[in-house]
């Protein structure tokens, strides 16, 4: 836990913090409104003897008592298994029926389908991934989850082309960033172990630069949504804080219906955009979930 340690001067309840980063995480499903209704959903599940727990802050969203992946209504798509406090950035971004929107990180597809489920598979999701084998991954899921509105792009997001695609700017985009992955500790015990500042570093800087690409991207007035599941202002407020200097937008207040902390503004001697405060820091201790951090930034020219 020592990784850990450097994040007390931000964590109210730091006690509380450590504790939960040391439980196992509790397995949630996502209903795929595509497929079914979330109250049949529920009973089949009940059927199954799964004992589904609904989450408080999301209608489609079940803690349950097995295994996600273990029963028939998973293998009929009739859900997804995702880690409950993932399923943020994708209601932050909102997405409307029509729409056409850019999933800059997309797979291994449990956000581009959240996306496609709200906009009823309708407009146009392009979902891009740099990583062959887990483009895999997210082209099965798409599959699975009957989704029919997406097209998927093998590509580095920094570089990202809109020449193949009919539309010359995004309503909307997500960049659910590659990151150190501190908050996922509660699946992934041996994650601290491979921190490095070093890495952390090397990340921040595609990071910055995956955000920049979303921005210029997006028609004036769209919003991009810049999420981690790491606790490290590194990759966070200091990403954004950069490509709020380099691009023509501004950070948007959240309506978060779930224990958060706001964002920070001071960082081991470094100073950020004060509007940063409008961001959004999920400790594992608040909701019982993993930990991330949420931004929402509209684009101003």
């Amino acid at each position: 836990m020592d990784v850990l340690e450097r994040y007390e001067p931000l964590v109210g309840d730091f006690a509380a913090f450590l504790a939960a980063c040391e439980r196992p995480l509790p397995s949630v499903v996502r209903v795929n409104t595509l497929r079914t209704t979330v109250e049949r959903a529920r009973a089949a599940l009940a059927e199954a003897g799964l004992e589904p727990e609904p989450v408080g802050w999301h209608p489609g969203l079940f803690r349950l008592s097995g295994q996600p992946g273990a029963n028939w209504p998973y293998a009929h798509g009739w859900l997804h298994g995702q880690e409950e406090v993932s399923a943020v950035p994708a209601r932050v971004l909102d997405p409307r029926p029509g729409d056409v929107v850019w999933d800059a990180t997309a797979a291994p597809g449990s956000k581009t389908t959240q996306l496609a489920a709200l906009m009823e598979d309708s407009g146009r999701v392009v979902a891009t991934d740099n990583n062959i084998g887990r483009v895999s991954a997210l082209r099965s899921n798409t599959e699975r989850l009957g989704v029919t509105n997406t097209a998927v792009t093998t590509e580095d997001a920094r570089n990202h082309s809109l020449k193949p695609f009919a539309h010359d700017a995004y309503d909307r985009a997500l960049v659910d960033a590659p990151c150190s992955c501190e908050g996922t500790v509660r699946k992934n015990p041996d994650t601290l172990e491979e921190w490095t500042m070093e890495h952390v570093e090397g990340v921040a800087a595609v990071q910055k630069g995956v955000l920049r690409r979303a921005v210029q991207a997006t028609r004036e007035g769209g919003v991009v949504v810049y999420s981690t599941c790491t606790f490290a202002p590194e990759e966070n407020e200091a990403v954004v804080d950069y490509v709020l200097g380099e691009e023509d937008c501004r950070p948007l207040e959240m309506d978060l219906p779930l224990e958060h902390a706001s964002g920070v503004t001071e960082w081991q001697g470094e100073t950020y955009d004060d509007r940063l405060t409008r961001a959004a820091r999920i400790y594992p201790h608040h909701n019982d979930t993993g930990g991330f951090f949420c931004a929402k930034l509209e684009v101003t020219g």
